[in-house]
């Protein structure tokens, strides 16, 4: 689970902003565009 502390008079703006990169991070979109189609594993190795 992501945790972003928000200090006190801090922008939400800015909240959001270190909320996406902290997920951004962690690969998991990136993981499940990978996920949405099977490759096989041939096809993987050539790239």
């Amino acid at each position: 689970m992501i945790v972003v502390p928000v200090k006190e008079g801090e922008n939400i703006e800015k909240a959001l902003k270190k909320f996406k990169r902290k997920f951004e991070k962690t690969g998991i979109v990136k993981e499940l565009r990978s996920r949405q189609q099977f490759d096989k594993p041939s096809v993987i190795n050539r790239l």
